[in-house]
């Protein structure tokens, strides 16, 4: 038994010395990071090669769905919206696979859909979130791994490129360059939002900053919000209070109370109460 046992022992450490020998993938994983306009665009997919093979029309017949390289789904991520041939595509993450109609054109669809392995058991048109129609043209060599890049790279798009064998197809998108930045400009040039006056007021009185440029900046807040909530007002009290306003410091420490109250905010009651009391008002 016990010599049964210890070769059962020996085994398994064996394959467990096999198990950690690591070999090249046939077709090997590759992640391509691109910035085009302010949309950053990630594509993962595996790499695989002709190998001496036809690859279109025998290997990947025309008229089947290829799923645009090996292994797992290819997927493209966007940070932003974009459009796919003229298509609008929201932010996300999208497997790409390519209808192969025929020598001269394929469709190459965004499918919303990212956990397959290879094309879908049950195609679901609802998925498709974009296809494009694209010429294939032959390339004068022969490309023999497989190859997905982004080129033609403008400020507002570019295309998605692939490559394999002697084919070559264009995928044409835009990005919304020109809607982000002008959105930007307008904000800016519109000057600081509520919120900005409000953050550097509460950052000037919480490091102890100058008091006086603290209470400019909250009154300023407080004039662009339409319905200031009990803790901006909680806030604008202390700011008062640090610029040596007592009086207005202790009607809005009031006003703040009784907007906690109908709230329902015991915390800021209290808070309040214990600032009227330091403040000599009850």
């Amino acid at each position: 038994m016990k010599k049964i046992l210890l070769v059962f022992a020996v085994f398994a450490m064996s394959f467990a010395a096999y198990a950690q020998i690591e070999t090249p993938a046939p077709s090997p994983f590759s992640k391509l990071e691109q910035k085009v306009g302010l949309t950053d665009i990630t594509i993962e997919y595996s790499r695989p090669s002709v190998k001496g093979r036809t690859i279109f029309g025998d290997l990947e017949p025309y008229g089947g769905i290829w799923r645009t390289g090996a292994n797992k789904n290819t997927i493209i991520t966007f940070s932003s919206d974009v459009a796919i041939a003229g298509q609008d595509v929201k932010a996300g993450s999208y497997a790409i696979f390519t209808k192969l109609n025929s020598a001269k054109e394929w469709e190459v669809v965004f499918y919303s859909d990212t956990e397959n392995w290879g094309a879908p058991a049950k195609w679901d048109d609802s998925k498709v979130v974009a296809t494009a129609k694209v010429e294939v043209m032959q390339i004068p060599f022969n490309a023999e791994t497989m190859t997905i890049d982004i080129n033609n790279i403008s400020a507002t798009g570019g295309t998605i490129d692939i490559i394999w064998e002697k084919s070559y197809v264009g995928v044409p998108f835009t990005v919304p360059t020109d809607k982000t930045v002008t959105a930007a400009i307008d904000k800016a040039m519109a000057g600081p939002s509520a919120n900005d006056y409000y953050a550097a007021a509460v950052y000037y009185l919480e490091t102890g900053k100058d008091a006086k440029k603290s209470k400019e900046w909250i009154d300023k807040a407080m004039s662009m919000i339409e319905k200031p909530g009990f803790w901006q007002v909680r806030k604008q009290s202390l700011i008062y209070a640090a610029a040596g306003e007592k009086k207005e410091a202790i009607e809005l420490a009031k006003k703040s109370m009784a907007a906690a109250k109908e709230a329902g905010n015991q915390n800021y009651v209290k808070q309040n109460m214990d600032s009227l009391k330091e403040w000599g008002a009850m």
